[in-house]
C-alpha cells in the first residue's frame, strides 16, 4: 500500500529482532516515503539462509532504511555492519537504536548519503552485502555494477538482493552463483555467492 509523505520524522513504529542475542527486542522506526522494512517472514527466511555465514562476518547494508537487516545481522553475531541510508532522520534512528543496544563504534558505522556514491569510497571487502533498495528506481543493476567496480566483494562473499518481482531479470557477473531464491507475487529474494575473484 502506498503511503503519503509524512510531515514528521519522529519514530512512529517498531521493528522486531527475531533471533540472536537481542531476540524479541523492539526498536523504533520512522514512517517516511520509500522506507519499506523487510517483513519478518522474509527476514526469517533470509537469516535461515545466512545462518552458517554470519558469525564474525563483515556486512554492508547498502539501503539500510530502518536498519532492520543490519541490526538482525549484529544480533546474530556479525562482527561489523556498515549502514548506508539517504534519509537523514532514518540514519539518526539507526544510530539511536545502536546506542540503545550498546553496539560499539567498531561494530557498526552509519553513513548518511547516496548508497552508490558512498559505497564507491569504501575500502574494505564484505562477507555479506544486502541490496534492498526502494522499489521501481532501477537501483539493483546500478548497485551490482558498483560492488564490482569498487571491489567490495571477494571470493565467498554473499550478496542478498530483494526487489520487485517484475524487475527481477537483472544481470549478475558470471562468477556470482545464485544459491537461494524465493519468489512471491510481489517480491523477488535471492542470495548470490561469489565463486571466484576474477570478474568477466
Amino acid at each position: 500500500m502506498k503511503r503519503g509523505v509524512k510531515k514528521h520524522s519522529s519514530p512512529t513504529g517498531v521493528l522486531r529482532i527475531i533471533s540472536g542475542k537481542w531476540r524479541g527486542r523492539k526498536l523504533a522506526v520512522i514512517d517516511v516515503e520509500g522506507l519499506r522494512p523487510t517483513t519478518d517472514r522474509t527476514k526469517e527466511t533470509l537469516y535461515n539462509w545466512l545462518m552458517p555465514y554470519l558469525t564474525d562476518s563483515s556486512c554492508l547494508d547498502m539501503f539500510a532504511g530502518s536498519g532492520s537487516l543490519g541490526l538482525e545481522a549484529l544480533s546474530r553475531y556479525a562482527a561489523h555492519v556498515t549502514f548506508i541510508e539517504q534519509n537523514k532522520a532514518a540514519c539518526e534512528v539507526i544510530r539511536t537504536n545502536l546506542k540503545t543496544l550498546s553496539v560499539s563504534a567498531d561494530a557498526a558505522v552509519v553513513l548518511h548519503g547516496d548508497a552508490l556514491t558512498l559505497s564507491a569510497k569504501l575500502q574494505n571487502n564484505f562477507n555479506i552485502i544486502f541490496i534492498d533498495p526502494p522499489f521501481n528506481q532501477g537501483l539493483v543493476a546500478k548497485s551490482i555494477s558498483q560492488l564490482v567496480a569498487a571491489e567490495l566483494v571477494n571470493s565467498g562473499s554473499l550478496i542478498y538482493i530483494e526487489c520487485e518481482r517484475e524487475n527481477a531479470n537483472y544481470a549478475v557477473p558470471a562468477n556470482w552463483q545464485c544459491i537461494k531464491d524465493k519468489q512471491t507475487q510481489q517480491v523477488s529474494s535471492r542470495v548470490f555467492q561469489v565463486t571466484a575473484l576474477n570478474q568477466d
